[in-house]
């Protein structure tokens, strides 16, 4: 009974509603300082950085209250300009806070060098798909004569033989030189 006289006596209502009022006046307090530090309400639209340059990207974020992070290079694409953004993340036009980081994916400077495979003594077909697997384009293929038909003799690049190994950049044009099935002086009936 003690208990019950307890819980209705003035001194503990009284407690119940200071608590209360505290209780409230600290969550409105908060809630005020939330929303100032964190600028509720306020957003600044992403602008589009696709083919900038870093130094056009540093101004333009500069200027909205924005940051960039350049993730990195990706394979190289010859529709942007070398060392331009490709990729942004948020995409343009996005509502975001000022300050925030636009995570920018970069245009390297060309295509990346890969290794001439090892064609010499391949077949013509078997040395094109070769070529194609690392990246590599056959700008043409030429004959000599050699007694190997369609037997690849050796690899040019810009009118000089290379060796297989040689690096060269992805989507370079090689010419390919096979036998034609004659060999000088030997007579070839068919």
């Amino acid at each position: 009974m003690n208990l019950f006289k307890f819980l209705f006596s003035k001194t503990f209502l009284k407690q119940i509603v200071i608590a209360v009022i505290v209780l409230v006046a600290l969550a409105f307090g908060v809630m005020q300082y939330l929303k100032s530090t964190t600028n509720h309400g306020e957003f600044v639209l992403v602008p589009d950085l696709s083919k900038k340059t870093i130094r056009e990207v540093n101004d333009i974020l500069g200027d909205a209250g924005l940051r960039s992070v350049i993730l990195d290079s990706t394979n190289f694409n010859p529709d942007y300009p070398r060392f331009s953004v490709i990729e942004q993340n948020p995409a343009p036009n996005k509502q975001v806070k000022q300050g925030r980081k636009i995570y920018l994916t970069l245009n390297p400077s060309g295509y990346r060098k890969v290794s001439v495979p090892n064609v010499i003594q391949k077949t013509k077909r078997n040395a094109e798909s070769m070529l194609k697997a690392v990246g590599l384009e056959l700008d043409r293929i030429e004959y000599i004569n050699e007694l190997g038909k369609d037997m690849v003799y050796y690899v040019e690049f810009e009118g000089k033989r290379i060796n297989p190994g040689t690096q060269l950049p992805k989507t370079t044009k090689l010419v390919l030189v096979c036998g034609n099935g004659n060999k000088e002086g030997v007579k070839v009936n068919n």
